[in-house]
């Protein structure tokens, strides 16, 4: 889903005209989105295996 994102994203950018500023702005604006989605999936997915290895030492 990130690469589709990020594939997308770029398309958009060389797609649309505007200025060299705005185009950085976007881009600046839309990898900061992917970063931070990026990170929720790897912190959500941290816990659920936390959580899997805890229930696994407990025998459950």
């Amino acid at each position: 889903a990130l690469c589709g994102a990020l594939v997308g994203s770029v398309t958009v950018l060389l797609m649309t005209p505007s200025s060299g500023e705005e185009l950085r702005a976007d881009a600046k604006l839309r990898w900061d989105e992917a970063m931070q989605e990026a990170q929720k999936a790897r912190d959500e997915t941290k816990k659920r295996l936390e959580e899997q290895f805890e229930q696994m030492k407990q025998g459950k």
